[in-house]
C-alpha cells in the first residue's frame, strides 16, 4: 500500500505546529483555518484530535512547561530542606522555558486550569516547600510569587523597548546618555535583571523563613 504524501494527522503535530504559529506571530495566529492550511488538511479533521481551540491552546502552553524541571522538590525533607536552591534551579529552568516560547504568557497567566504540566509543577512546588518547613499558606503564597516573577520577567524586555537613535535623549533625558545603546544588549541585560531579582527575592524569603522558625 503506497505510503501517505502527508504525515498522518496527530494530536502532537497539531500541537507542534501551533506552538511554531504562537512563536512567529502570537496568539492571535491560532485558527483552525490557519492551522488547516499550515497542516494542509481540512479544518474538521482537525476536531478529531483536539475539541476546542481553547483546549488547543492548553495544549500549546503545557508542552511548553513540559520543558519545566521540578526535580529538585522532591529531594526536600526536614532532613534536607534546601528550599532555596530549589526556588532557584526551579526559576532558572522555569525561565528558559518560557522565555524560549514568550508569546504563551498572556495564556500562561490564566492558571494552571486542567493542564497536567502546570497542575505537576504547582504540585512539586507546593509539596517540597512544606517538605523542607514552610507553613502550608507560606508556601502557597510563596509559589505564586515566584511564578508571577518567572513570568513576568517573559513579557517582554524591557532594553529592547528603547529607541536606538541617540538623538531621543540629547536634550530632555541627560540621564539617558547610554540609552541607545540597551536594544543591542537586551539578552545581556534581560539576564542580569532576572539574576538579580533573584537573588534579591530568595534573600528575602531566607529572612522570612527564618523568622517562622524563630
Amino acid at each position: 500500500m503506497a505510503r501517505p504524501r502527508r504525515p498522518l494527522l496527530s494530536r502532537d503535530r497539531i500541537v507542534e505546529t501551533a506552538l511554531a504559529l504562537v512563536d512567529a506571530e502570537g496568539l492571535t495566529a491560532v485558527s483552525s483555518r490557519r492551522l488547516a492550511a499550515e497542516l494542509g488538511v481540512q479544518g474538521p479533521s482537525l476536531y478529531n484530535h483536539v475539541g476546542t481551540m481553547d483546549e488547543l491552546i492548553d495544549a500549546v502552553v503545557d508542552a511548553v512547561l513540559a520543558e519545566v524541571d521540578t526535580s529538585m522538590f522532591g529531594t526536600l525533607s526536614p532532613e534536607n530542606p534546601s528550599w532555596r536552591s530549589a526556588l532557584e534551579n526551579w526559576a532558572q529552568s522555569y525561565r528558559a522555558a518560557v522565555a524560549a516560547h514568550h508569546e504563551i504568557v498572556p495564556a500562561l497567566a490564566s492558571g494552571p486550569g486542567r493542564r497536567p504540566h502546570a497542575l505537576r509543577i504547582a504540585d512539586a512546588v507546593f509539596g517540597g516547600l512544606v517538605a523542607a518547613g514552610w507553613p502550608r499558606r507560606e508556601a502557597t503564597s510563596v509559589g505564586a510569587l515566584m511564578r508571577y516573577f518567572v513570568t513576568g520577567s517573559a513579557l517582554g524586555s524591557f532594553a529592547g523597548g528603547f529607541p536606538s537613535d541617540a538623538a531621543v535623549y540629547d536634550r530632555d533625558y541627560p540621564h539617558l546618555n547610554e540609552a541607545h545603546l540597551l536594544a543591542e544588549r537586551q539578552q545581556r541585560i534581560a539576564r542580569d535583571a532576572f539574576d538579580t531579582g533573584l537573588k534579591a527575592l530568595l534573600d528575602g524569603l531566607e529572612l522570612r523563613y527564618a523568622g517562622l522558625h524563630d
